[in-house]
């Protein structure tokens, strides 16, 4: 088992290798007090090939812990840049 507090600040890395932010919070269910969502902040390269780069502010996605493939030194997710781009399971967090 690992504390959330040792997720919080790793990076988050695509099927494809590719870095797309950090985690910096988490959706928790408070019913059943499960974790549902990782609260991603993404790098600006990210945010523009997800269509939602920011002007002054950076952008953060909620990325449905299904799609947690491991937890190391990084989070490693188990979709591709390409495939988020039309993911209906991600969804901005605010």
């Amino acid at each position: 088992m690992i504390n959330f507090e040792e997720i919080v600040g790793l990076q988050v890395v695509t099927s494809g290798a590719h870095i797309i932010g950090e985690v910096k919070g988490a959706n928790i269910d408070t019913a059943t007090w499960e974790i549902k969502f990782l609260n991603v902040k993404l790098s600006g390269e990210a945010a523009e090939s997800l269509g939602l780069k920011k002007r002054f502010r950076s952008s953060k996605i909620c990325i449905p812990v299904s799609m947690v493939q491991a937890v190391a030194h990084v989070v490693t997710i188990s979709r591709s840049v390409e495939e988020l781009e039309g993911s209906q399971e991600i969804t901005e967090c605010k």
